[in-house]
């Protein structure tokens, strides 16, 4: 394997911008894309999210541009919006000056988008849908495009984006590059790269592995009514520096926002359909590690890119292997370690046990004992409440025990005041015979007692 980007072609300019920046050797993507992408050749790339696949094809496609064209000639389509203007950003790090970037995105003024495609950006990063409508109001020209990158595929044909695409790659020139990048590759994106690539390369780094090496996978099992609860717990004893929680429901957002923040966790909500100025708020919030944790839906937090986020937290189960895969790819980023937790009811241990096997790695389960984090096993998963139950049931009859033997000595006690003992007490007035029956003094008390009250009988038979 070459050990430096000079090696794989790159130039010495953009590797010493790269130096600048902290980056000197490639990832195990890079070393396998750049070379090919370079060659002009149409490229699948299939690695784990966050595993350094945007300079893969980023620095070949900045080296190949042609600063004195004044045309775009290199496109890149990402799925979402956030994932676009990152790509935008991380391309004006490294590009030469005198060659420009452009984002389009929807939800931006589509009047100003069109003003600077008059200043003929070479390299223009979209969003599927706003490209293809700037391409059919003419103003976006494609026959000068070499180079036409598909980033995060899978999640573009999730979002039912795949048209679209099918359309922005039949307006360019038979001739062009294309390059497919992907933490999965199933049958439609096989489907589409068949038709529309010639001898197409594939590159997969680890094909067995899924998700990224630095990654942890753990579950919790609770009550659904306990998931809240649980979810606090678990924030509190890992204490991350900031973690994405996902759910399924865009209607439980608020609800779970506000709950978490009134358990003096700070955190916001990230909405599909929020517009663009709140969900930059957000974010920003979010980057700067003003919020704690951001509650999202996989719609609203694709392609994120968040510098520093070490956990993400599933309250809802993912709604398959792939949903698991790209969420667990928000973390763990670039070599880093990253934290992925499940919080699930006993009926969905099925689902924890089937993403285990889809993604070809264990998910531990954990449990939350005497405030830790604990494995189960024969002597940590006996709930401790039973055994705290049995003196508190206990405890009742032992006073009315006591009370008992309390009474029971009081007469005791007062023979013993009076100086009498126990032991003779019938003895003083004609005492009881031992074969039971009664003295002669006993009868005649009883005789004169006939009829009286029964306190005043109680009272009568009371030593003296």
């Amino acid at each position: 394997m070459k050990s430096n980007f000079e090696a794989l072609g790159v130039s010495g300019a953009l590797a010493a911008k790269l130096a600048e920046h902290g980056i000197e050797e490639p990832s195990p993507v890079q070393q396998e894309a750049i070379p090919l992408v370079l060659e002009g050749r149409d490229v699948i790339a299939r690695s784990q999210t966050g595993t350094g696949k945007t300079l893969a094809y980023l620095l070949p496609i900045l080296q190949s541009i042609n600063p004195e064209l004044k045309a775009t000639q290199k496109l890149v389509l990402a799925p979402s919006q956030e994932l676009a203007m990152q790509i935008v950003r991380e391309a004006q790090r490294y590009m030469e000056d005198e060659v420009g970037v452009l984002g389009l995105i929807g939800g931006a003024a589509v009047k100003r988008q069109i003003e600077k495609l008059r200043e003929h950006p070479r390299l223009v990063v979209g969003t599927p849908g706003r490209v293809r409508e700037l391409i059919a109001l003419k103003k976006l020209k494609m026959h000068n495009i070499s180079t036409i990158v598909v980033d995060e595929v899978d999640q573009i044909f999730q979002l039912g984006d795949a048209g679209e695409v099918n359309r922005i790659i039949d307006s360019a020139m038979r001739d062009r590059q294309l390059v497919f990048l992907s933490a999965t590759i199933n049958g439609d994106i096989r489907a589409m790269a068949g038709r529309e690539m010639k001898n197409p390369a594939e590159v997969g780094i680890e094909p067995e592995r899924v998700t990224a090496a630095g990654l942890e996978h753990y579950y919790f099992v609770c009550e659904e009514r306990d998931k809240v609860d649980t979810l606090r717990r678990i924030v509190r004893q890992y204490n991350p520096r900031k973690a994405i929680v996902f759910v399924n429901v865009t209607d439980t957002i608020g609800e779970l926002e506000a709950k978490l923040n009134h358990l003096g966790l700070k955190t916001a909500a990230l909405y599909g359909d929020a517009d663009k100025v709140t969900r930059a708020t957000v974010l920003s919030q979010f980057r700067a590690d003003k919020l704690k944790l951001l509650v999202a839906t996989d719609v609203a937090a694709r392609g994120l890119d968040i510098e520093g986020l070490d956990m993400v937290i599933h309250f809802d189960p993912a709604t398959d292997s792939e949903h698991y895969i790209h969420r667990a790819g928000r973390t763990g980023r670039m070599g880093r370690q990253g934290t992925v937790i499940s919080i699930v009811t006993e009926r969905e241990r099925f689902i924890v046990r089937k993403f285990s096997r889809d993604i070809g790695e264990e998910i531990h389960e954990r449990i939350l004992r005497n405030g830790m984090v604990a494995e189960p096993g024969s002597a940590s998963v006996r709930r401790p409440a039973p055994a705290k139950r049995k003196p508190e049931a206990a405890r009742p009859a032992a006073p009315a025990a006591d009370k008992g033997m309390k009474e029971a000595s009081r007469p005791a006690a007062a023979a013993a005041d009076s100086g009498i003992k126990q032991a003779r007490p019938a003895a003083r007035k004609g005492g009881q015979a031992q074969n039971g029956t009664k003295s002669k003094s006993e009868r005649e008390r009883d005789r004169k007692n006939k009829g009286a009250p029964r306190w005043l009988k109680e009272k009568g038979r009371q030593p003296e």
